[in-house]
C-alpha cells in the first residue's frame, strides 16, 4: 500500500522545527533527510527512522518497512520538539 500525500503533510508538519527536512516520493513511499542524510521514510502510512545507539533509549517499538529491510523506530511522538532532539541525536551517529 502506497502512502498517502495527506500523512506526509502530517509528518512535515510534526518536523516543522526540524531545520531543513526534505523528502523524496520513491515507489509510492517517502524518504525523508535532514540537510541531505537520510534519517527515515513514511512507509504504509508509517513514519519511521533508522535505528541507532542514541535512540535506543526512547525505547520506540520496531517494525519493518518492507520485506527484506532492516527494522526501523515507528515513531508515535508528537511533541515536535522532542522529535528535533531525536533526529539530531540520529544523526550524530551516522556522522
Amino acid at each position: 500500500m502506497a502512502s498517502s500525500e495527506n500523512y506526509l503533510n502530517y509528518v512535515l508538519e510534526l518536523l516543522s522545527s526540524v531545520e531543513n527536512v526534505s523528502y523524496k516520493k520513491m515507489m509510492g513511499e517517502y524518504l525523508l533527510y535532514k540537510g541531505g542524510k537520510l534519517f527515515g521514510g513514511i512507509y504504509d502510512d508509517r513514519f519511521l527512522i533508522k535505528k541507532t545507539k542514541s535512540v535506543e533509549k526512547y525505547r520506540f517499538p520496531e517494525e519493518f518497512p518492507y520485506d527484506g529491510a532492516k527494522s526501523m523506530y515507528l515513531i508515535d511522538e508528537e511533541d515536535g520538539e522532542k522529535l528535533k532532539t531525536i533526529i539530531d541525536e540520529l544523526l550524530t551517529d551516522l556522522k
